[in-house]
């Protein structure tokens, strides 16, 4: 498939498809760096899924704001709700992740507990994600018109 034709076949896939395709890139930054600073550099779990996680939400808002939404919201706007539900999912993914790694407390070592919280942390943070970014942060409504001669 040459580039011009994937190129047109990802402007009219569904923006959930665009939003995995992101999130590929996204989570093999974050996920990449998560592992390294906790296995590599023995940092904690949260210190390491918080930095992994903002390495790649940069990334992740730029792409998705013009790739998976096609959105023109105003940066100051988009950033400041992005980085809002990027809290929240983090927050509430990887809690829950670690909870049910905790669960299996006994039955696996400590460090392969951690990576099952940072795996299964991830599945919830990509779900939750897409919804608050679909829904509240590139949502239509939200967008402002675009001017003449700006993006």
């Amino acid at each position: 498939m040459n580039g011009t034709v994937l190129k047109n076949y990802l402007k009219h896939t569904n923006s959930f498809i665009r939003f995995l395709l992101v999130g590929i890139v996204n989570t093999a930054v974050g996920l990449s760096i998560m592992l390294f600073l906790m296995n590599v550099l023995d940092l904690s779990y949260w210190i390491s899924t918080f930095f992994g996680n903002g390495s790649g939400a940069v990334t992740s808002f730029l792409l998705n704001r013009t790739f998976t939404f096609k959105s023109n919201i105003d940066l100051r706007r988009g950033v400041a709700r992005f980085f809002c539900v990027i809290l929240i999912c983090y927050s509430a993914a990887y809690s829950l992740g670690q909870a049910i790694a905790e669960s299996m407390e006994g039955s696996v070592h400590l460090s392969m507990q951690q990576n099952v919280a940072v795996l299964i942390g991830t599945i919830f943070y990509t779900v939750l994600n897409y919804i608050g970014q679909k829904y509240f942060v590139f949502k239509k409504s939200n967008l402002r018109p675009i001017q003449e001669g700006r993006n």
